[in-house]
C-alpha cells in the first residue's frame, strides 16, 4: 500500500493542539502562573495520545504527520516543562539550574530522535507494529 501524501486535517488539529498546550505553558510560566502552565502541559498530553490514534484509525498516517508529532512533542513535552522547571524550581541555583533544565530538554530531543529513527526503519520493513517498548517515554 502506498504511502498517502500530504496532509491530513483531522490528526493534524490535534497535533495543533498539542502545540497550543506547549505555547500556553511558556506564556503561563512568564505570567508565573505555574500551576496552569502544569495542567496546559497535561492536556497537550491529551491531545498527543488522540492524534496518532486518530490517524491509524482513520489511515491518514503520513511521514509529515510524524514529523510534526515529534516537533509538537518537543514543545510540549521538552521545552515547556524544563522551562517550568526552571522558572518555578531551579532558578535559585543559577547555571546549574538552567543546566538541569537543558539536560532535560536535551534527553526529550534525543529520545524523540531515536523513535523517529527507529519508526522508520520499521517503515522500511514494512511493519507498523513493535512488538516491545525500547527506551524511556518523555
Amino acid at each position: 500500500m502506498k504511502p498517502k501524501k500530504g496532509i491530513h486535517i483531522l490528526p493534524s488539529l490535534f497535533t495543533t493542539g498539542n502545540v497550543f498546550c506547549g505555547f500556553y505553558a511558556f506564556v503561563a510560566v512568564l505570567n508565573e502562573n505555574f500551576y496552569y502552565a502544569a495542567w496546559a502541559i497535561v492536556i497537550g498530553m491529551i491531545f498527543d495520545g488522540l492524534d496518532g490514534r486518530i490517524a491509524r484509525m482513520t489511515k491518514t498516517t503520513s511521514a509529515f504527520g510524524m514529523q510534526y508529532d515529534s516537533l509538537a512533542d518537543i514543545i510540549t513535552f521538552g521545552m515547556a516543562p524544563a522551562f517550568l522547571a526552571y522558572s518555578w524550581v531551579l532558578k535559585p541555583f543559577g547555571r546549574l539550574g538552567w543546566m538541569a533544565a537543558f539536560l532535560f530538554l536535551l534527553c526529550t530531543a534525543l529520545r524523540l530522535a531515536r523513535f523517529n529513527v527507529t519508526a522508520a526503519l520499521l517503515a522500511d520493513k514494512q511493519t507498523d507494529k513493535v512488538k516491545y517498548f525500547e527506551g524511556m517515554p518523555i
